[in-house]
């Protein structure tokens, strides 16, 4: 069983940052990739930003160019990096791994507030 716990989330005026730490409770290199997603009030849960165990990178064509993936595989843990914040932004971030033949693990949530 993997356990994700999201940290980091917060209210923050339109402008500002914020990191998101996710920590994994094992080596994310077991991991075929890790990510982030977000789901606002009425919304689908959306990608945000994926990393691969390659290194390879995809962003939402609404957070590229603001929001940066990466990783500590020494810390387990994945972040996410998000300038530039716009009340559009607002919603409950999640963590997600997936491992071949294991399938997938989310995290519990993370809270993101931007205010305008």
């Amino acid at each position: 069983q993997v356990k994700l716990v999201e940290s980091g989330g917060g209210l923050v005026q339109a402008g500002g940052s914020l990191r998101l730490s996710c920590a994994a409770s094992g080596s994310i290199f077991s991991f075929n990739y890790m990510g982030w997603y977000r789901q606002a009030p009425g919304k689908q849960r959306e990608l945000v930003a994926t990393i691969y165990n390659g290194g390879s990178i995809d962003y939402a064509d609404s957070v590229r160019g603001r929001f940066t993936i990466s990783r500590d595989n020494a810390k387990n843990t994945i972040y996410l990096l998000m300038n530039s914040l716009s009340p559009e932004d607002t919603a409950v971030y999640y963590c997600k791994s997936y491992r071949t033949a294991h399938g997938e693990y989310w995290g519990q949530g993370t809270q993101v507030t931007v205010s305008s």
